[in-house]
C-alpha cells in the first residue's frame, strides 16, 4: 500500500511536517494514523473535539455535531497534530489544548 505519510512502525511521527498534516486528504491522515472520528454529546460551543488513543494504539477524535465541514477538517487536523506530536504549528488563538 502506498501513503502520503511514514508508517509509524518505520519512521518517527516526527518526520511528517505541517504541510502533510495540512495538505493530505483527511480520511488519509485517519487511516494512516488508525484514528476513527466518532460524535460527541458535548454540546458546549467552546469545545472542538478531544484525541484520545486506546490501550491497543488505535486512536479517536470525538467530534462536535452540528459544526461546518471546514470546521470539523481543521478541528480535526489540529488535534490529530497535538495527539501525535506532529512538526505542525500550534493551536492559534484564542483556541488551547489541554492534556488530560
Amino acid at each position: 500500500m502506498s501513503t502520503l505519510l511514514p508508517t509509524l512502525g518505520t519512521a518517527p511521527a516526527t518526520s511528517v511536517t505541517a504541510v502533510d498534516v495540512l495538505d493530505a486528504p483527511l480520511d488519509d491522515l485517519l487511516a494512516e494514523y488508525r484514528t476513527e472520528i466518532v460524535d460527541s454529546s458535548i454540546t458546549d460551543r467552546t469545545f472542538f473535539g478531544a484525541f484520545v488513543e486506546r490501550r491497543d494504539g488505535s486512536r479517536i477524535l470525538s467530534m462536535p455535531v452540528g459544526r461546518s465541514a471546514f470546521e470539523r477538517d481543521t478541528a480535526a487536523r489540529m488535534l490529530l497534530a497535538e495527539g501525535l506530536g506532529l512538526d505542525a504549528p500550534p493551536v492559534p488563538a484564542p483556541l488551547a489544548v489541554s492534556h488530560a
